[in-house]
């Protein structure tokens, strides 16, 4: 596999006319470009990651194969979707847990799209038996879960995201001093790229620093998860 040089001209231009384009003929007709600049340099950037994402933690193993690894796949489940367009316009790599086995596992995200660029950690859409467990660990320790989810350092990198309740979860009075938190559905936090970034063949070393920073905040997660972290 070849060394990432940064993502390629064609990779923005790719997403560019598949946003415009997305149907099975243009992207058939399409297929080559689709491999050379997006395939092949995603996985090149996701074998750069491998042995940095060490420095981060273990168990978080990045891997780089064109499926059933951190690169998620381009093709749309449509099957409960009213949007049935068969392509998603964005490029999604997910690096979770290794006991994790889907994107519901705690984990890193990378994402692109032409209007947005941005990495994330955390827990996205866990169920209601994971959710039960991250509120009761934020419940029995806001110390810890302010010190990893509200330092400066994390704070001044990444902003919250998702969904929350509109109402206190059950078992959580309305004033509880947590209860913006728990009223939380997802755990999950972003920080921006820009397309330069993408361009950079310092990009891995770029991603893996800012993974470092969301490192006590994962951690947290996990913990509530009972996984190792």
């Amino acid at each position: 596999m070849s060394s990432f040089t940064g993502f390629p001209k064609g990779f923005f231009s790719f997403y560019k006319e598949l946003a415009s384009n997305n149907n099975r003929d243009w992207f058939n007709a399409n297929k080559s470009r689709f491999l050379d600049d997006v395939v092949d340099p995603s996985l090149a950037f996701i074998s750069q990651l491998e042995s940095k994402m060490k420095k981060v933690s273990p168990y978080f193993p990045p891997i780089a194969k064109r499926q059933g690894g951190s690169l998620m796949r381009i093709y749309r489940d449509t099957r409960f979707s009213k949007d049935k367009t068969p392509y998603k316009t964005n490029l999604g790599i997910h690096i979770r847990h290794e006991i994790g086995k889907d994107v519901h596992a705690p984990g890193f995200y990378f994402h692109y799209n032409p209007k947005e660029i941005f990495i994330g950690a955390g827990v996205w859409h866990p169920d209601s038996s994971a959710l039960k467990k991250i509120r009761f660990l934020i419940d029995d320790d806001p110390a810890r879960w302010k010190r990893a989810s509200r330092s400066k350092k994390f704070r001044d990198t990444y902003e919250p995201h998702g969904d929350s309740l509109k109402r206190p979860p059950k078992g959580y009075d309305a004033d509880h001093p947590m209860i913006t938190d728990l009223k939380r559905k997802d755990h999950v936090a972003l920080t921006s790229l820009t397309k330069k970034d993408l361009q950079s063949a310092k990009l891995p070393d770029l991603v893996v620093a800012k993974f470092k920073i969301a490192k006590p905040y994962v951690r947290f997660l996990c913990d509530a998860l009972h996984l190792p972290s």
